[in-house]
């Protein structure tokens, strides 16, 4: 018998649902066999990235902006 592709709302939202409690069964599960020192470890590298991620995609964006602004207000000589 042939699968269905044509899902209803209600059915693809309970599947979503059910995925979310897969994960968080098997989170719990990880870090129940995690010593104290392994947890600590993982929320420093957690913190880290959260922090310095927003601040590197920052100045990313910056530095295009200011490389944007001097192609477009500097130097107005024809090369060539």
């Amino acid at each position: 018998m042939m699968k269905t592709i044509n899902k209803s709302a209600k059915e693809t939202v309970k599947e979503v649902w059910h995925a979310f409690i897969g994960i968080g069964r098997h989170f719990v599960r990880t870090l129940d066999h995690m010593s104290w020192p392994a947890i600590i470890a993982m929320c420093v590298v957690i913190a880290l990235f959260l922090t310095i991620l927003p601040l590197v995609i920052t100045l990313f964006i910056a530095a295009l902006i200011v490389k944007l602004a001097i192609n477009v207000f500097g130097d107005k000589k024809q090369h060539g």
